[in-house]
């Protein structure tokens, strides 16, 4: 079984890579050169039509034609990791569904929620401060986002989901001040220190 994940420096294909390694799952990574337009040849169209990062390609499983499973949208890669390969969940069935109903609810919240208010300025102006407070008093304790009634999980998909967008505010928005959200600054703070992030976005 091999894992091979396409990204590009500074790309969304971060999240996928950061929980790879923090759950020590094996893989190839092939950064491309987005300034040469790599993402837009062929031999990166036939994995993802759409000339987007990142990709994944995880020859444990087959698509409908035969060939190994091909993958795009970073929370799918999230999602199909945690499922197949992080070994998150329960093996006990409603306990599982439970645990991967709730991680996706988090990771879509992530792509479609929380990307969209950082990152689209009208949205920045009007939906940050009221999801930086919320999530100020989720982040509370340092508790993991899908501590449950089964127990805390510990350092999960949906952590690694939020985390890595949280992170992304020092860099691309320092004017923002974090300073009313201290458990939301506590948490960027132990995102950049875990070692799995530091290796993951060192290389791209």
């Amino acid at each position: 079984m091999a894992l091979t994940l396409y990204g590009g420096a500074r790309s969304r294909a971060s999240m996928p890579r950061w929980y790879m390694e923090e759950k020590g799952i094996p893989y190839t990574w092939v950064q491309l050169d987005m300034q040469a337009q790599e993402h837009r040849q062929e031999a990166f169209t036939a994995i993802n039509p759409f000339g987007k990062v990142p990709a994944l390609v995880d020859d444990g499983f087959r698509a409908p034609g035969g060939e190994p499973l091909q993958l795009f949208e970073s929370g799918a890669l999230l999602l199909h990791l945690a499922e197949n390969h992080g070994q998150e969940f329960s093996s006990d069935p409603a306990t599982a569904a439970a645990q991967r109903s709730l991680a996706t609810q988090w990771v879509l919240f992530a792509n479609a929620t929380l990307a969209v208010a950082l990152f689209v300025p009208s949205n920045r102006e009007r939906e940050f401060p009221r999801l930086m407070e919320v999530l100020d008093g989720l982040l509370d304790g340092g508790r993991s986002l899908l501590a449950g009634p089964w127990g805390d999980p510990g350092w999960s998909v949906a952590d690694c989901a939020v985390n890595a967008y949280l992170a992304y505010l020092p860099i691309f928005f320092p004017q923002i001040d974090l300073s009313p959200y201290p458990n939301v600054q506590a948490t960027i703070a132990a995102t950049g220190a875990r070692p799995a992030y530091q290796r993951a976005m060192g290389a791209g």
